[in-house]
């Protein structure tokens, strides 16, 4: 019996080409703009080294990378008022 692979590279994105309610145009043009640059690499790769690189899809990577974003920022926010509040000597 043949194996089924349940594989679900872009569960949770928006791929839609329209523009939701509550987007704004920016929002809008950046989400094409990376849905473009997400459809070319698949489409350069295929879909078992795309599955290679994602195997949980594109939307949990993407989630991963802006935590790992936002956390350096923090630790870097912090680093420069820890450095502000020290008396200069």
């Amino acid at each position: 019996m043949a194996q089924i692979d349940n594989y679900q590279a872009f569960e949770g994105l928006n791929l839609s080409d329209a523009r939701m309610e509550n987007e704004t145009r920016e929002e809008y043009k950046n989400r094409l703009k990376a849905n473009k640059k997400i459809m070319k690499i698949y489409f350069k790769v295929g879909r078992e080294a795309f599955k290679e690189m994602f195997p949980n899809g594109v939307h949990e990577a993407l989630e991963n990378s802006a935590e790992e974003i936002f956390n350096e920022n923090n630790a870097a926010r912090e680093k420069l008022l820890k450095k502000s509040n020290t008396p200069s000597k």
